[in-house]
Order: C-alpha cells, then sequence, then structure tokens
C-alpha cells in the first residue's frame, strides 16, 4: 500500500477537524487543531490512518491542541502453526496432570475413571482460558482493534503443580482511546469469571465429602498442603450443597481448574503494567497513578506468596512500554470509572484467601 502524500493526509484530517495550522518534518506531519469535542471524530481518524500504514496521535500542550501523523509499521505476522502447536501442546500437559489428579484423588474417594475424570479438568480449564481469550478478542473487534490468536502457553504438570501458564493474545494494531483500553482490558477475566463459576459450581458437586477425622489422618499421613480457597469459590460449593458440618470436601480435579480459573482472574485483575487490571487501571487514571498501583501490586503479590509472578510484574514494568493510547487526552467516560471499584472488589473476591466464610 502506498503511503500518502502529505496534501493528501492534509485532505483527510480536514474532513474531521477545522485545521489551524501545519508543522512538517522529516519524520511526522504536525497539524494543529480547534475542536474540542475530538473523541469520536479522533477515533474515526485514527482508524483511517492506520488502514493507511499511519499512526494519528492526539497531543496538547500550552499552545494548543495538534494531531501528528508519523509513519506505522504494523507487527509482523507470526506463522499460523504457532498458536495450533502451543494449544495443542497445553491440552497435552493439561490433560496429563489432569490424569494423575484424578489417580491421586481416587486414592482419597472414588471421583470415577480417571480418563474420563482428565478430559473433564481438561475441558474445564481450557473453557476458562480460552473464554477469557474469546472476551478480549470480541472487544478488540466490536473496537475494530486487530488482535492474534490466543497463543496457550504449557506448563508443568504434575511435579511442578501449574499444568498451564495461561493465554496471551497479540494486538497488531492500535489502541485510540482510553475507553477502549478499558474495554479491552476488562473483558477477558469477565468472561473467564463467569465459566469458572460455572465450573466451580459443577466441580463442588463431583467433589466427594469424607470425615474430617479421615481427611486429617490422610493429610498428615501424605502432607498434604491446604489449598486457599477464595470467596467465590466458598460460595459455589455451598450452593452445591457441599459443606456439611463433620466432613470435609475433597476436591476434585474440575474444582481444582475452577480454582486455577479464579487465581487467573484475581493475578489479571491486579492494576499492574500489562495485566488486564493494569490496562485498566492505566485508562482510569493515566500513567502515574497506573505506575503506584503496579508496585502496589508487586507488594501485594509478595505479601500473599506469589513471588515469581511478583518478580514477572516487576521485570515487565522495567522493560515493557507503557500502554498509552493514541488519544491520552479524552478522559475515560463516567460510566467505566466507576467500573473500577467493582474491578478491584472481584479480584478481592477471587483472591486465594488464608480464611474461609465457611461456616465451622
Amino acid at each position: 500500500m502506498s503511503i500518502p502524500t502529505t496534501d493528501e493526509v492534509i485532505s483527510i484530517v480536514s474532513t474531521f477537524f477545522t485545521i489551524k495550522g501545519i508543522n512538517q518534518t522529516t519524520e511526522s506531519l504536525k497539524i494543529e487543531i480547534s475542536e474540542t469535542e475530538i473523541t469520536e471524530k479522533f477515533q474515526k481518524l485514527a482508524q483511517k490512518m492506520e488502514q493507511k500504514n499511519l499512526i494519528a496521535r492526539l497531543e496538547k500542550d500550552f499552545e494548543g491542541m495538534f494531531i501528528t501523523i508519523s509513519r506505522f509499521n504494523p507487527p509482523t505476522a507470526r506463522k499460523s502453526w504457532v498458536p495450533r502447536i502451543l494449544f495443542v501442546g497445553t491440552i497435552t500437559t493439561v490433560m496429563i496432570d489432569g490424569y494423575y489428579r484424578a489417580v491421586a484423588t481416587n486414592s482419597i474417594a472414588k471421583i470415577g475413571d480417571p480418563l474420563i475424570t482428565a478430559i473433564l479438568y481438561t475441558i474445564s480449564l481450557m473453557g476458562i482460558l480460552g473464554i477469557h481469550e474469546l472476551g478480549h478478542i470480541i472487544a478488540s473487534k466490536k473496537h475494530k482493534l486487530k488482535v492474534s490468536w490466543p497463543y496457550f502457553i504449557p506448563g508443568i504438570p504434575i511435579v511442578g503443580f501449574i499444568p498451564t501458564f495461561g493465554a496471551l493474545i497479540m494486538s497488531r494494531g492500535l489502541i485510540t482511546n482510553r475507553n477502549i483500553l478499558f474495554d479491552v482490558g476488562i473483558s477477558g477475566p469477565i468472561a473467564g469469571l463467569i465459566v469458572a463459576i460455572l465450573v466451580s459450581t459443577y466441580g463442588a458437586y463431583l467433589s466427594p465429602l469424607i470425615p474430617i477425622s479421615v481427611a486429617q489422618e490422610l493429610s498428615a499421613k501424605q502432607g498434604l498442603e491446604e489449598v486457599h480457597s477464595s470467596i467465590l469459590m466458598d460460595v459455589t460449593i455451598m450452593l452445591a450443597g457441599k459443606h456439611v458440618s463433620g466432613e470435609e470436601l475433597v476436591m476434585s480435579p474440575v474444582l481444582l481448574a475452577a480454582w486455577f480459573g479464579f487465581l487467573i482472574t484475581f493475578l489479571n485483575l491486579l492494576p499492574a503494567w500489562q495485566l488486564d487490571g493494569g490496562h485498566v487501571a492505566r485508562a482510569t487514571f493515566g500513567i502515574k497513578w497506573h505506575r503506584i498501583l503496579t508496585y502496589a501490586s508487586i507488594g501485594i503479590l509478595f505479601v500473599t506468596g506469589y513471588f515469581i509472578m511478583a518478580f514477572f510484574v516487576l521485570m515487565l514494568s522495567m522493560r515493557s512500554q507503557d500502554v498509552r493510547p493514541l488519544d491520552d487526552i479524552s478522559p475515560l467516560s463516567p460510566k467505566r470509572k466507576n467500573m473500577f471499584a467493582l474491578v478491584m472488589g472481584l479480584a478481592f473476591l477471587c483472591a486465594p484467601l488464608p480464611f474461609s466464610i465457611l461456616p465451622e
């Protein structure tokens, strides 16, 4: 695609805005505009420029408001077979992990054929991750933002405790404004959380109950570690009628898949750098508070014992660029600002806590 000439670019901009002045350099074209209602018009302009391999960025200083036009080099598309191989590899590690967990659970209380249980475990965990990424994709498509297919990341089954390190999508377009950044960030965790709640309820239904005395004896004999539940998981256990006085719930692999789903949602909703919650925080508060909330999130991860994740977020915040929308001037809509409290509330409800809301 040929790059438009300077006159063509000016003509396109003039269809959206009144031009007050023009300053051209070898690298960019800086156009001063006079309008105040600019959010929707700039979004349309930015999308039109992107189609022509140009970046339109809205800027403001003491002299006025400007649109800076420069070249845009879209990221090179990766090989289409890469996400497919990663998807198959992730299903394999999750299946292996699910089978051995089913065998281990059967040694405590019978839950059925390990292979069938492993399939249910795989469908549950991959469903939570897949719907999470699908939420991002749908929001991106709604805002005409180009993204890649999901890249699922295989984990270390059995001994590594984590059969998958989640999934991610690559953005191949430009985020125009804070509203779009907010929508894309929040859509994945909300979609994945809905599935995690459904899986948790079903997983609790499948999980057997054993006398507390037997559970304590097995725990002492096998050295089992206690898995901290979240408030939402405790609620689903109560809804499934699996909180019985004098008995202990044996977590089925399907319920464990939901536990992973709640944990992933909690981690993603933290308002830290490139995490989904970080995108939401960046859209809501801007870059200064985004940095402060990132360091606060790292502190929370250290306090709760997620040291590897804390180190990962710290390194990511030091090395990766700020997710700055092309229009960083237009404020976030009031409705979305109010939703930030909901996001933090959901993060708390999904967090694995050292206490339980279930009555003794």
